[in-house]
């Protein structure tokens, strides 16, 4: 399969809705998901549930394995289940070509090859006012006017952070939109995720929201600590 065979192939994958909906929860599960577990979430039956997972097992999009089940009992309750999880593998699906990828490390190694600093400095302020202008705009959005959690949780989804509640003092991010350009230029990155999304907290306008660089593998590097207000109406950190 060539690449452009692939594109389409990756394209078609997602275009069935209940196909879809298992890869939207296997994504967001953030552990392995056995086939009985994603056919409820789907509401649909086990045997298609197996046909469809397999099925993005096949394009790529997931991964299969194998575990024992925790609590069952009977006929063959000892025998590996399989389970699914989303691939590590990325996809950029456009037509025609494009080479934004290439266009963004060329931009990193520049800013890596000035010796002053001043391109990251430039890189940092940049980051943090466009994270500004998009907080700016998700807390005209919001309806939530009690903080800034939910909307900055919004936020960071709709633009493929993939947020969620760590604890009740945190925000997660498991998913780093520039993956590949971590891989190569990890301070680079992180800097500007950081300087950005500290900008977006500035734009929400509320005092409860304090992005910091935490690196923890699988998820992106900067963390988002929030203080939730309490019945009496003071804030715990």
């Amino acid at each position: 399969m060539d690449r452009d065979q692939q594109r389409v192939a990756l394209a078609s994958g997602l275009d069935d809705p209940v196909r879809r909906r298992l890869y939207d929860y296997v994504s967001q599960a953030g552990q392995p998901v056995g086939r009985d577990e994603a056919a409820a979430a789907a509401a649909i039956g086990r045997p298609l549930a197996a046909y469809h997972l397999d099925r993005l097992v096949s394009l790529g999009l997931l991964t299969a394995g194998y575990r024992r089940q925790a609590g069952r009992t009977g006929p063959g309750a000892g025998r590996p289940a399989k389970v699914y999880t989303r691939s590590r593998r990325e996809f950029a699906v456009t037509l025609p070509p494009r080479e934004y990828e290439l266009a963004a490390r060329l931009l990193a190694r520049a800013v890596e090859s000035d010796p002053s600093g001043s391109a990251l400095a430039g890189l940092e302020q940049a980051a943090r006012q466009l994270g500004t202008e998009i907080g700016r705009a998700a807390s005209q959005r919001s309806a939530d006017r009690r903080g800034g959690r939910e909307a900055m949780r919004a936020t960071l989804a709709e633009h493929g952070f993939e947020p969620f509640a760590a604890d009740e003092a945190h925000l997660a991010l498991r998913n780093c939109p520039f993956h590949k350009l971590v891989v190569r230029h990890r301070d680079v990155v992180c800097a500007m995720n950081l300087a950005l999304l500290r900008g977006v907290a500035a734009g929400i306008g509320t005092q409860d929201l304090h992005p910091a660089l935490h690196p923890t593998p699988g998820q992106c590097c900067v963390i988002v600590r929030t203080r939730l207000e309490n019945p009496m109406g003071s804030h715990d950190a």
